[in-house]
Protein backbone atom coordinates (compact mmCIF):
# COMPACT_ATOMS: atom_id res chain seq x y z
CA UNK A 1 0.00 0.00 0.00
CA UNK A 2 1.41 3.38 -1.00
CA UNK A 3 1.68 6.05 1.65
CA UNK A 4 0.36 9.45 0.57
CA UNK A 5 3.03 12.09 0.32
CA UNK A 6 2.48 15.71 1.36
CA UNK A 7 2.48 17.98 -1.67
CA UNK A 8 5.05 20.22 0.03
CA UNK A 9 7.61 17.40 -0.05
CA UNK A 10 7.51 17.26 -3.83
CA UNK A 11 9.31 20.56 -4.40
CA UNK A 12 12.65 18.91 -5.35
CA UNK A 13 10.83 16.58 -7.77
CA UNK A 14 9.03 19.56 -9.28
CA UNK A 15 12.35 21.29 -9.88
CA UNK A 16 13.73 18.13 -11.45
CA UNK A 17 10.74 18.02 -13.78
CA UNK A 18 11.20 21.66 -14.71
CA UNK A 19 14.90 21.07 -15.26
CA UNK A 20 14.15 18.17 -17.61
CA UNK A 21 11.79 20.37 -19.61
CA UNK A 22 14.44 23.08 -19.92
CA UNK A 23 17.14 20.59 -20.90
CA UNK A 24 14.97 19.00 -23.58
CA UNK A 25 14.15 22.43 -24.99
CA UNK A 26 17.75 23.64 -24.96
CA UNK A 27 18.93 20.53 -26.79
CA UNK A 28 16.12 20.57 -29.34
CA UNK A 29 16.12 22.27 -32.74
CA UNK A 30 13.26 24.58 -31.69
CA UNK A 31 15.16 26.61 -29.09
CA UNK A 32 15.25 30.38 -29.57
CA UNK A 33 17.06 33.30 -27.94
CA UNK A 34 13.81 33.99 -26.05
CA UNK A 35 13.96 30.46 -24.60
CA UNK A 36 17.58 30.74 -23.45
CA UNK A 37 16.91 34.04 -21.74
CA UNK A 38 13.97 32.48 -19.92
CA UNK A 39 16.17 29.55 -18.92
CA UNK A 40 18.81 31.87 -17.46
CA UNK A 41 16.15 33.62 -15.36
CA UNK A 42 14.79 30.27 -14.14
CA UNK A 43 18.32 29.09 -13.30
CA UNK A 44 19.09 32.17 -11.18
CA UNK A 45 15.96 31.90 -9.01
CA UNK A 46 17.77 29.87 -6.34
CA UNK A 47 20.68 27.47 -5.74
CA UNK A 48 18.09 24.65 -5.68
CA UNK A 49 17.20 25.41 -9.32
CA UNK A 50 20.88 25.30 -10.29
CA UNK A 51 21.42 22.05 -8.39
CA UNK A 52 18.36 20.44 -10.00
CA UNK A 53 19.56 21.35 -13.48
CA UNK A 54 23.08 20.12 -12.71
CA UNK A 55 21.74 16.74 -11.58
CA UNK A 56 19.50 16.37 -14.61
CA UNK A 57 22.32 17.35 -16.95
CA UNK A 58 24.65 14.77 -15.39
CA UNK A 59 22.07 12.03 -15.99
CA UNK A 60 21.50 13.32 -19.51
CA UNK A 61 25.24 13.20 -20.27
CA UNK A 62 25.34 9.62 -18.95
CA UNK A 63 22.68 8.52 -21.41
CA UNK A 64 25.13 8.65 -24.27
CA UNK A 65 24.52 9.58 -27.92
CA UNK A 66 22.30 6.58 -28.72
CA UNK A 67 19.80 7.32 -25.96
CA UNK A 68 19.80 11.03 -26.78
CA UNK A 69 19.06 10.33 -30.42
CA UNK A 70 16.17 8.11 -29.38
CA UNK A 71 14.71 10.85 -27.20
CA UNK A 72 15.17 13.37 -29.99
CA UNK A 73 13.30 11.23 -32.52
CA UNK A 74 10.71 9.98 -29.98
CA UNK A 75 9.83 13.07 -27.92
CA UNK A 76 6.81 11.40 -26.31
CA UNK A 77 9.10 8.86 -24.66
CA UNK A 78 10.38 11.51 -22.25
CA UNK A 79 7.14 13.37 -21.79
CA UNK A 80 6.43 14.42 -18.23
CA UNK A 81 3.14 12.92 -17.09
CA UNK A 82 0.96 15.36 -15.18
CA UNK A 83 -1.81 14.26 -12.85
CA UNK A 84 -5.26 14.28 -14.39
CA UNK A 85 -6.49 16.48 -11.55
CA UNK A 86 -3.64 18.65 -10.25
CA UNK A 87 -3.80 19.80 -6.68
CA UNK A 88 -5.23 23.26 -6.05
CA UNK A 89 -1.90 24.38 -4.59
CA UNK A 90 -0.08 23.33 -7.74
CA UNK A 91 -2.62 25.16 -9.91
CA UNK A 92 -2.26 28.36 -7.90
CA UNK A 93 1.52 28.05 -8.04
CA UNK A 94 1.42 27.73 -11.82
CA UNK A 95 -0.89 30.73 -12.12
CA UNK A 96 1.33 32.88 -9.92
CA UNK A 97 4.43 31.75 -11.80
CA UNK A 98 2.84 32.59 -15.15
CA UNK A 99 1.92 36.06 -13.92
CA UNK A 100 5.41 36.59 -12.55
CA UNK A 101 7.02 35.48 -15.80
CA UNK A 102 4.74 37.82 -17.75
CA UNK A 103 5.72 40.70 -15.49
CA UNK A 104 9.42 39.92 -15.84
CA UNK A 105 9.07 39.69 -19.61
CA UNK A 106 7.52 43.16 -19.76
CA UNK A 107 10.02 44.80 -17.39
CA UNK A 108 13.06 42.88 -18.67
CA UNK A 109 12.37 41.80 -22.28
CA UNK A 110 14.26 38.58 -23.14
CA UNK A 111 17.12 39.02 -25.62
CA UNK A 112 15.88 42.61 -26.09
CA UNK A 113 13.12 41.42 -28.43
CA UNK A 114 11.24 44.62 -27.57
CA UNK A 115 12.08 47.80 -25.64
CA UNK A 116 11.63 47.82 -21.87
CA UNK A 117 9.09 50.31 -20.43
CA UNK A 118 11.92 52.70 -19.60
CA UNK A 119 12.74 52.96 -23.30
CA UNK A 120 9.22 53.64 -24.54
CA UNK A 121 8.96 57.02 -26.21
CA UNK A 122 12.60 57.09 -27.38
CA UNK A 123 13.33 59.46 -30.27
CA UNK A 124 16.27 57.40 -31.51
CA UNK A 125 17.18 53.75 -31.06
CA UNK A 126 19.86 51.37 -32.36
CA UNK A 127 19.51 47.63 -32.76
CA UNK A 128 21.93 44.84 -31.89
CA UNK A 129 25.33 45.53 -33.48
CA UNK A 130 24.18 48.87 -34.90
CA UNK A 131 25.89 52.21 -34.34
CA UNK A 132 24.59 55.60 -35.42
CA UNK A 133 25.86 59.18 -35.32
CA UNK A 134 23.53 62.13 -34.74
CA UNK A 135 24.37 65.76 -35.42
CA UNK A 136 22.13 67.47 -32.88
CA UNK A 137 23.52 70.95 -33.53
CA UNK A 138 26.40 72.68 -35.32
CA UNK A 139 28.82 71.89 -32.51
CA UNK A 140 27.34 68.69 -31.06
CA UNK A 141 27.74 65.11 -32.29
CA UNK A 142 26.28 62.10 -30.48
CA UNK A 143 27.36 58.58 -31.42
CA UNK A 144 24.99 55.84 -30.28
CA UNK A 145 26.42 52.40 -29.60
CA UNK A 146 24.60 49.08 -29.99
CA UNK A 147 21.20 48.61 -28.31
CA UNK A 148 20.90 52.24 -27.27
CA UNK A 149 17.76 54.33 -26.79
CA UNK A 150 17.63 58.07 -26.18
CA UNK A 151 15.19 60.94 -26.04
CA UNK A 152 16.15 64.41 -27.23
CA UNK A 153 15.70 67.21 -24.73
CA UNK A 154 14.25 70.56 -25.69
CA UNK A 155 16.91 73.00 -26.83
CA UNK A 156 17.12 76.43 -25.16
CA UNK A 157 19.32 79.41 -25.87
CA UNK A 158 22.03 78.25 -23.46
CA UNK A 159 21.47 74.49 -23.04
CA UNK A 160 20.57 71.28 -24.82
CA UNK A 161 20.90 67.58 -24.17
CA UNK A 162 19.51 64.05 -24.27
CA UNK A 163 17.92 61.52 -21.93
CA UNK A 164 19.90 58.29 -22.26
CA UNK A 165 17.23 55.67 -21.60
CA UNK A 166 19.50 52.64 -22.10
CA UNK A 167 22.77 51.74 -23.75
CA UNK A 168 25.83 53.85 -24.46
CA UNK A 169 26.49 57.20 -26.11
CA UNK A 170 29.60 59.24 -26.91
CA UNK A 171 29.29 63.03 -27.03
CA UNK A 172 31.71 65.22 -28.97
CA UNK A 173 31.49 68.95 -28.25
CA UNK A 174 33.52 71.44 -30.25
CA UNK A 175 34.36 74.96 -29.10
CA UNK A 176 31.41 77.29 -29.10
CA UNK A 177 28.96 74.63 -27.91
CA UNK A 178 26.20 75.40 -25.49
CA UNK A 179 26.05 73.50 -22.23
CA UNK A 180 25.13 69.89 -23.01
CA UNK A 181 23.46 67.55 -20.48
CA UNK A 182 23.05 63.78 -20.58
CA UNK A 183 20.43 62.54 -18.12
CA UNK A 184 20.82 58.84 -17.28
CA UNK A 185 19.16 57.15 -14.34
CA UNK A 186 19.32 59.27 -11.20
CA UNK A 187 22.10 61.57 -12.39
CA UNK A 188 23.11 64.09 -15.02
CA UNK A 189 26.42 64.66 -16.82
CA UNK A 190 27.09 68.23 -17.93
CA UNK A 191 29.82 69.57 -20.22
CA UNK A 192 30.42 72.49 -22.57
CA UNK A 193 33.45 71.35 -24.54
CA UNK A 194 35.46 68.17 -25.06
CA UNK A 195 34.46 64.52 -25.35
CA UNK A 196 32.77 62.21 -22.87
CA UNK A 197 30.86 58.93 -22.85
CA UNK A 198 27.92 57.69 -20.81
CA UNK A 199 27.01 54.01 -20.47
CA UNK A 200 23.70 53.03 -18.82
CA UNK A 201 23.21 49.28 -18.35
CA UNK A 202 21.58 47.13 -15.66
CA UNK A 203 20.75 50.11 -13.45
CA UNK A 204 24.33 51.43 -13.34
CA UNK A 205 25.68 54.50 -15.12
CA UNK A 206 29.35 54.88 -16.04
CA UNK A 207 30.58 58.35 -17.06
CA UNK A 208 33.98 58.71 -18.73
CA UNK A 209 35.68 61.99 -19.57
CA UNK A 210 37.90 61.61 -22.63
CA UNK A 211 38.82 65.27 -23.17
CA UNK A 212 37.88 68.50 -21.41
CA UNK A 213 35.79 68.36 -18.22
CA UNK A 214 32.45 66.89 -17.12
CA UNK A 215 30.40 67.62 -14.02
CA UNK A 216 28.25 64.74 -12.76
CA UNK A 217 25.31 65.71 -10.54
CA UNK A 218 23.48 63.13 -8.42
CA UNK A 219 21.26 63.28 -5.31
CA UNK A 220 24.06 61.52 -3.39
CA UNK A 221 26.69 64.08 -4.41
CA UNK A 222 28.50 65.69 -7.34
CA UNK A 223 31.76 64.74 -9.05
CA UNK A 224 34.05 66.77 -11.34
CA UNK A 225 35.78 64.68 -13.99
CA UNK A 226 38.84 65.72 -15.95
CA UNK A 227 40.32 64.04 -19.01
CA UNK A 228 41.11 60.33 -18.52
CA UNK A 229 38.81 60.01 -15.50
CA UNK A 230 35.72 57.91 -14.86
CA UNK A 231 33.05 57.35 -12.19
CA UNK A 232 29.99 55.13 -11.68
CA UNK A 233 26.64 55.71 -10.00
CA UNK A 234 23.35 53.93 -9.47
CA UNK A 235 20.04 55.03 -7.99
CA UNK A 236 21.46 55.32 -4.46
CA UNK A 237 25.18 56.08 -4.55
CA UNK A 238 28.11 57.52 -6.48
CA UNK A 239 31.62 56.10 -6.69
CA UNK A 240 34.92 57.88 -6.33
CA UNK A 241 36.77 59.12 -9.41
CA UNK A 242 39.14 56.63 -11.09
CA UNK A 243 41.88 57.01 -13.66
CA UNK A 244 41.31 55.12 -16.95
CA UNK A 245 42.82 54.54 -20.37
CA UNK A 246 40.51 56.32 -22.87
CA UNK A 247 41.60 54.20 -25.83
CA UNK A 248 40.24 51.05 -24.18
CA UNK A 249 36.96 52.68 -23.08
CA UNK A 250 36.30 54.12 -26.56
CA UNK A 251 37.41 51.01 -28.47
CA UNK A 252 33.83 50.36 -29.60
CA UNK A 253 33.98 53.50 -31.74
CA UNK A 254 36.89 51.91 -33.64
CA UNK A 255 35.00 48.64 -34.08
CA UNK A 256 36.78 46.81 -31.26
CA UNK A 257 36.10 45.35 -27.84
CA UNK A 258 38.99 45.54 -25.39
CA UNK A 259 39.07 43.48 -22.18
CA UNK A 260 41.63 43.70 -19.39
CA UNK A 261 41.42 40.87 -16.86
CA UNK A 262 37.64 40.67 -17.32
CA UNK A 263 35.55 37.72 -16.13
CA UNK A 264 34.55 35.41 -18.97
CA UNK A 265 30.86 35.70 -18.02
CA UNK A 266 31.11 39.50 -18.38
CA UNK A 267 32.90 39.13 -21.72
CA UNK A 268 30.09 36.90 -22.99
CA UNK A 269 27.50 39.41 -21.78
CA UNK A 270 29.26 42.20 -23.67
CA UNK A 271 29.56 40.12 -26.84
CA UNK A 272 25.81 39.44 -26.66
CA UNK A 273 25.16 43.18 -26.96
CA UNK A 274 26.80 43.23 -30.40
CA UNK A 275 26.05 39.81 -31.85
CA UNK A 276 22.71 38.71 -33.27
CA UNK A 277 21.39 35.58 -31.61
CA UNK A 278 22.60 34.60 -28.16
CA UNK A 279 25.64 33.04 -26.50
CA UNK A 280 24.87 31.03 -23.36
CA UNK A 281 27.72 30.01 -21.08
CA UNK A 282 26.69 26.78 -19.35
CA UNK A 283 30.10 25.89 -17.88
CA UNK A 284 30.04 27.24 -14.32
CA UNK A 285 33.71 26.47 -13.70
CA UNK A 286 34.73 28.77 -16.58
CA UNK A 287 32.55 31.78 -15.67
CA UNK A 288 35.18 33.39 -13.45
CA UNK A 289 38.00 32.82 -15.91
CA UNK A 290 39.95 35.97 -16.76
CA UNK A 291 40.13 37.38 -20.28
CA UNK A 292 42.53 40.01 -21.62
CA UNK A 293 42.50 40.81 -25.30
CA UNK A 294 41.22 42.83 -28.22
CA UNK A 295 38.43 41.54 -30.49
CA UNK A 296 36.94 42.95 -33.67
CA UNK A 297 33.20 43.58 -33.41
CA UNK A 298 32.85 42.51 -37.06
CA UNK A 299 34.43 39.12 -36.26
CA UNK A 300 32.85 38.09 -32.97
CA UNK A 301 32.43 34.46 -34.05
CA UNK A 302 36.22 34.29 -34.41
CA UNK A 303 36.52 35.79 -30.93
CA UNK A 304 34.19 33.13 -29.56
CA UNK A 305 36.26 30.41 -31.23
CA UNK A 306 39.34 31.77 -29.44
CA UNK A 307 37.50 31.76 -26.11
CA UNK A 308 36.41 28.15 -26.71
CA UNK A 309 40.06 27.13 -27.06
CA UNK A 310 41.30 29.26 -24.16
CA UNK A 311 38.83 27.74 -21.68
CA UNK A 312 38.47 24.29 -23.26
CA UNK A 313 34.77 24.80 -23.95
CA UNK A 314 32.53 22.79 -26.23
CA UNK A 315 30.28 24.78 -28.55
CA UNK A 316 26.94 23.73 -29.91
CA UNK A 317 25.48 25.96 -32.60
CA UNK A 318 21.72 26.03 -32.92
CA UNK A 319 19.31 27.87 -35.24
CA UNK A 320 18.77 31.60 -34.78
CA UNK A 321 22.41 32.35 -33.94
CA UNK A 322 22.19 30.52 -30.60
CA UNK A 323 25.52 29.23 -29.30
CA UNK A 324 25.72 27.01 -26.21
CA UNK A 325 29.13 26.82 -24.49
CA UNK A 326 29.58 23.89 -22.13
Amino acid sequence: MNTPVDDRDNAPDDLQSQARVWLRLLTSTRVTAYDTDGFQRWLQISPAHQAAFGQVKQRWDALGPVAREYLRTHPDAAEIRRPARPARRAFLGAAVSAAAVAGVAVMFPPARLWPSPGEWGADDRTGTGEQRTLALADHVQVTMNTETSLRRQRVTDDAQGIDLLAGEAAIDLTSGSRKFTVVAGAGSSIAQAGRFEVRYLDGKVCVTCIEGAVRVEHPAGARALQARQQMIYDAAAVSSVARIEPAAVSAWRRGELVFNETRLSDVIAEINRYRSGRVVLMNDSAKNGVVSGRFLIASLDSALAQLEQMFDLRARRLPGGLLMLT
